[in-house]
């Protein structure tokens, strides 16, 4: 069967989601996050939908493509970068850490009154940077520095959220 033994199959750009307020204490996005919102408002709308339906300090796990990476560039399904710096957007600290050192960042968990905290994020590397680094041929500064400025250096990111009501 090939939608498998789901409890709800549901479409998550259709709102309102089928849960009730602070309904679940995990979530788990592996290769999701980077198909949905298209358009900013629904991108917008089921960031604030996540929110809703998350139990105060509810996990959400998110694996996504990096967006340097011919595998999320190569993919048309793939509608949206989600990076950490994308997903800081929605943190109440960081908003007002930015307001307070006035950093132009969008403070997006202000405007749409949401909160998740960036508690954990990493990288699975291409295997010639990840083989290069663990025999340490590659400093962490460099490594750092193909990260920011190359491609296909990074896989995948990874990210843990807090959710904070």
């Amino acid at each position: 069967d090939k939608e498998g033994d789901a409890d709800l199959i549901h479409n998550l750009e259709i709102f309102p989601w089928p849960w009730e307020d602070n309904y679940v204490s995990y979530v788990l996005m592996h290769h999701v996050l980077e198909h949905l919102g298209e358009k900013t408002d629904v991108f917008l709308h089921i960031i604030k939908e996540l929110y809703r339906v998350s139990k105060p300090d509810a996990t959400i796990e998110v694996t996504v493509p990096h967006p340097r990476h011919d595998y999320f560039i190569n993919d048309p399904t793939h509608v949206r970068p989600i990076t950490k710096e994308v997903m800081e957007l929605f943190s109440k600290q960081k908003n007002l850490e930015w307001k307070e050192n006035s950093i132009s960042n969008s403070p997006l968990a202000l405007y749409l009154d949401v909160d998740f905290e960036v508690i954990d994020h990493g990288f699975v590397f291409s295997n010639f940077w990840s083989e290069g680094h663990q025999k340490k041929e590659i400093s962490d500064v460099d490594l750092n520095f193909a990260v920011t400025h190359y491609f296909n250096v990074v896989e995948e990111t990874s990210m843990l959220l807090r959710v904070v009501k």
